[in-house]
């Protein structure tokens, strides 16, 4: 069984212009699957049936497993399509999966920054520091241009365009997009590249953000650092990297900018993933509403 799995993963690896992740998560879905049929003594693929998958979904819900309903909608949508890849190949006659549905968690409204935590956050860094000026435009950058953490850990200098004062970046299944940048970011870029970042250069690699070694900056590495920053300023911020993100399209947003324009910025291919933004704008504007015209306002106004 092990063997299709390795079949599946190179196949999927030819036909599509996936992350690497996406490859590691497939494995780490189904060998879990296999190794679960394995400890139930089924060594053959054509012998799952409805009740073994409905097994397998129990084992992932159990207390050794304790996975949510988002997790588990992963798994079996990794497992469907293997089973479509194997009946293809007629390695398997039908696809167990097809008919396994889980119910859905309500999605979680994103988390982010009002704008003058936006501020407290970039302004708390001291830009006669080389690493904290460093910190300071790599998060000015994750919060200006809606980067993901992994676009901004993979930044190359060859994706800087002064001249027209945007980014060109790659996203995730190798979307491309064009994100202008404000000023502030041109200066901060600007003073980075020219100045601080040639100090610790011994071997030229192209990407932006380096560590002391002159080595490119992980995503733990980002994740790190904007953990080390909220806690070495005694910062009130409860905050991740993608928090940056979100901030960034809800800003957008409250602003008044099409969410359309904000579906471009971010890279999204569906709309309705850049709709959630929207939710969080409709309740600030309820939340602000509700100040101005508090239960006890309107209550004296129909008495």
């Amino acid at each position: 069984m092990d063997q299709y799995l390795e079949e599946f993963l190179v196949y999927h690896a030819a036909i599509n212009s996936g992350s690497a992740n996406t490859v590691k998560n497939y494995r780490r879905d189904i060998q879990k699957y296999l190794n679960y049929l394995e400890s139930q003594g089924c060594d053959d693929l054509k012998e799952v049936d409805r009740d073994i998958v409905l097994g397998y979904v129990d084992y992932l819900r159990s207390p050794e497993n304790n996975l949510g309903p988002r997790s588990i909608s992963r798994m079996m949508s990794a497992l469907r399509t293997f089973y479509r890849y194997l009946c293809e190949n007629e390695i398997v006659d039908d696809n167990p999966f097809l008919a396994i549905k889980i119910p859905q968690q309500k999605k979680k409204l994103p988390d982010y920054l009002f704008e003058d935590e936006v501020e407290e956050l970039l302004g708390c860094f001291d830009l006669n520091d080389d690493m904290e000026y460093r910190d300071r435009t790599m998060f000015e950058i994750m919060y200006g241009c809606g980067l993901r953490l992994s676009e901004v850990s993979n930044l190359k200098i060859s994706d800087i365009d002064f001249s027209n004062k945007v980014l060109n970046i790659v996203g995730k299944g190798n979307k491309a997009r064009i994100v202008p940048f404000y000023p502030m970011i041109e200066e901060l870029l600007d003073h980075y590249l020219s100045d601080i970042r040639p100090r610790y250069m011994e071997q030229e690699h192209g990407y932006v953000f380096i560590n002391k070694r002159g080595q490119k900056l992980s995503e733990r590495g980002i994740e790190y650092l904007l953990d080390a920053t909220v806690k070495k300023h005694g910062l009130m911020l409860q905050l991740h990297p993608h928090t940056l993100r979100h901030s960034f399209a809800t800003h957008l947003l409250e602003a008044g900018v099409d969410i359309r324009v904000v579906q471009e910025l971010l890279g999204h291919s569906s709309l309705s993933t850049t709709q959630i933004y929207t939710h969080i704008t409709m309740q600030h504007l309820r939340e602000s509403y509700d100040k101005a015209f508090p239960p006890e306002v309107n209550e004296e106004k129909n008495s």
